[in-house]
């Protein structure tokens, strides 16, 4: 049986998150830093009290101090390290500059290209949410571009190892789920090398099944090799999906071993995700509800 510890609940500032149609979390903010609306959407920059500093989207938070390694960290190095030598890497999406941030620790990587929509995010971002960034945005190695990621995607030439799409939730809007389409998907595979990998994050199996199942078999529709993980994100209220569609390496094949010598040999350092994650990701069953 299970006990929990509570006590009166005053509600004061807080913010009021959607996990699905029907569910709610509530998470308290301890001070408002920056409130703006920039020309896609609403953006706050708060503390919450049991999550630290935030980037909050239209309602949504994105990334808080206290967790968002787990997420980051599951997004970026499963692709990442799966690639035998990632020199080139495309971010579409991530304006706090924390995917940028994991992919720069890859000592193989020569050139990241981050390509994001909304100016006003990254510059607060660089502003209050150095915990976040880590400086990734002044790395020489780094290019961040303002842009519409599904245009940059359609008109450029350039080619990629690795390509990230750290988006808005398929099920946000219709707009959102242009990028999770097989059309995408194709052109996405049109600008990676021979031997190139992407990775999109993917909302939630359990409470968007439908819309996961759908990204899910658009993914399939273009790519040879697809492997599917998910990890439980505290403040996000579920277990977060990720979708890897691979040309020829499979994350399935790699050892233990074989992660943590890449991850020493790269000099990536990390706090949630090594060879025993890797593996734990690749084999942990994908959450879905209970099937009537």
């Amino acid at each position: 049986m299970r006990h929990i510890v509570t006590s009166p609940i005053v509600l004061g500032l807080v913010v009021i998150q959607p996990v699905s149609y029907e569910t709610h979390m509530i998470m308290k903010i301890s001070r408002v830093l920056q409130q703006t609306r920039s020309q896609y959407q609403n953006i706050e920059i708060v503390e919450l009290t049991e999550y630290g500093r935030a980037l909050v989207l239209d309602g949504l938070v994105q990334s808080t101090e206290v967790d968002e390694h787990i997420y980051h960290e599951s997004l970026v190095h499963p692709a990442m390290t799966t690639h035998p030598e990632p020199k080139k890497v495309l971010i579409i999406g991530g304006g706090e500059g924390a995917t940028l941030r994991e992919v720069l620790k890859h000592s193989t990587v020569r050139e990241a290209v981050m390509v994001d929509i909304d100016e006003k995010v990254v510059e607060l971002s660089k502003q209050y949410l150095q915990e976040l960034h880590k400086g990734s945005f002044y790395d020489p190695r780094g290019r961040v571009l303002i842009a519409d990621g599904k245009e940059y995607v359609e008109k450029t030439q350039e080619r990629y190892d690795v390509i990230i799409l750290d988006l808005t939730d398929p099920y946000a809007s219709e707009i959102a789920y242009e990028l999770y389409t097989s059309q995408f998907y194709k052109k996405i595979s049109n600008i990676l090398t021979e031997d190139g990998i992407m990775v999109t994050q993917a909302g939630s199996s359990f409470y968007y099944e439908n819309v996961y199942d759908k990204v899910l078999a658009s993914v399939r529709d273009v790519f040879p090799i697809v492997r599917e993980y998910n990890v439980w994100v505290p403040s996000f209220g579920y277990a977060c999906n990720f979708i890897i569609g691979s040309k020829r390496h499979d994350p399935e094949k790699l050892t233990r071993e074989e992660v943590d010598k890449r991850l020493k040999d790269r000099n990536v350092e990390t706090r949630f995700y090594n060879g025993r994650t890797h593996i734990a990701l690749m084999n942990l069953p994908i959450y879905r509800k209970a099937r009537r």
